[in-house]
């Protein structure tokens, strides 16, 4: 008889809290704009993004990085005037967390990369975005020395499309925000 009479409660309870929500996410929805929405002052994000102009990044991982962010900024292969300038600096590190016993050597190997990117405008000194974004991909090493390098190699092309993909997420949001 308890179960009925708590099963009745809860159920006058039901639409009224259903409503409350229901009413809350209606003053929310106006708050929410998409990233890849129209942007207030006419184009759109995307024309924004394949307007910028990546300035040559440095070493074996910056020309991974530089390809994979020309890709995802300007993926359609026609040439736009650059409108924006993008400056990337990256520091790459590895890190062995775990040491055979055995043997003395490391087991994997983690590589972390650190990049730090500037957006300016084209004629312009004035930064529209900046912004550091950091990645990590781990790998196993072994006592075969080119199996360890080219394991290296892997780890840091898949650190270059997890930066490229942050930074063009950062710098959609900015231009979205901007408007």
């Amino acid at each position: 008889m308890w179960l009925r009479e708590k099963i009745r409660r809860c159920a006058s309870r039901l639409p009224r809290q259903a409503l409350i929500a229901g009413f809350g996410s209606l003053l929310l929805a106006g708050c929410l704009q998409p990233v890849y929405g129209p942007l207030s002052a006419g184009g759109s994000v995307e024309s924004e993004l394949q307007a910028i102009q990546i300035d040559p990044i440095s070493d074996r991982l910056g020309h991974y990085l530089g390809n994979e962010l020309i890709f995802n900024l300007n993926g359609t292969g026609s040439h736009v005037p650059p409108k924006y300038r993008l400056k990337v600096v990256v520091f790459e590190s590895v890190q062995t967390p775990l040491i055979d016993t055995v043997s003395g050597r490391a087991s994997a190997a983690t590589v972390v990369v650190n990049a730090i990117y500037i957006l300016t405008p084209v004629g312009g000194d004035v930064p529209i975005t900046k912004g550091t974004a950091t990645v990590t991909a781990s790998y196993d090493r072994n006592s075969q020395r080119f199996a360890n390098l080219r394991a290296a190699r892997d780890a840091e092309i898949r650190d270059a499309k997890a930066l490229a993909d942050q930074i063009r997420l950062r710098l959609a949001t900015a231009f979205a925000a901007k408007g």
